[in-house]
């Protein structure tokens, strides 16, 4: 019979194997808010279009948001999208 309890994985280890990372989009005078929203509809994944509003007034109120957070792979292709887009954004920070 198989043994649940035997197969637990050690948290610091998993981390290492995946580092998780932080996206972040910085506000700057040159892009729209339709574009910038715009962006992070076409970029990242599950975003609605609530949340991609909320997130570019946040940008333009607080001066940057958090747009996505996960492995780090996936941020750094987020990030050059993004990016490409002329979107400012701040260095990947890997959490």
């Amino acid at each position: 019979m198989f043994n649940s309890l035997s197969i637990v994985l050690d948290q610091k280890k998993s981390k290492a194997k995946y580092p998780e990372a932080r996206v972040i989009v910085l506000d700057d005078s040159s892009n729209t808010f339709q574009h910038v929203a715009y962006c992070f509809l076409t970029i990242i994944p599950s975003m609605s279009e609530r949340r991609a509003w909320n997130l570019t007034i946040k940008v333009d109120k607080t001066g940057s948001a958090e747009v996505w957070r996960g492995n780090l792979e996936q941020a750094e292709l987020y990030h050059e999208q993004l990016l490409s887009k002329g979107l400012t954004m701040a260095p990947i920070e890997k959490t």
